[in-house]
């Protein structure tokens, strides 16, 4: 069972710094790929998704980012998978279909904001060490 979310007051100084970091990098790659998306299916003839992914292969620069990107998709899904079992961060599934649907660059910042909560609480209820 997931716990509730943390209040401020388990929070860092620290630890709210890079959860408004991290949303704020959601936010941006947000309006930075849906914008660019848009204009690219708002097109006459865009060819749909189809269209889309033949584009991301249009010449070699545009290939080379877009293999970058699947490289670093994989690398950020393993790392989510290793850290939700790691410290129970629920709903892994969503993370994984949303970086899909929305961008890898939105969904990441969104799990390690999440990921930054959870440690918050985990750090905030872990007993005391022995002296």
């Amino acid at each position: 069972m997931a716990s509730p979310p943390p209040s401020e007051a388990v929070m860092t100084k620290q630890d709210r710094v890079l959860c408004v970091l991290y949303l704020a990098v959601a936010a941006g790659a947000l309006v930075a790929t849906w914008s660019q998306n848009i204009r690219f299916f708002l097109r006459d003839g865009d060819g749909g998704l189809w269209g889309f992914i033949e584009a991301c292969y249009a010449n070699p620069a545009a290939a080379s980012i877009t293999n970058d990107v699947i490289f670093v998709l994989l690398a950020a899904w393993i790392l989510m998978w290793v850290e939700s079992r790691r410290l129970k961060i629920p709903h892994l599934w969503a993370y994984y279909l949303l970086s899909l649907g929305i961008a890898i660059s939105v969904t990441f910042p969104v799990f390690l904001y999440a990921r930054q909560r959870r440690l918050a609480v985990l750090r905030a209820t872990a007993p005391e060490p022995a002296a």
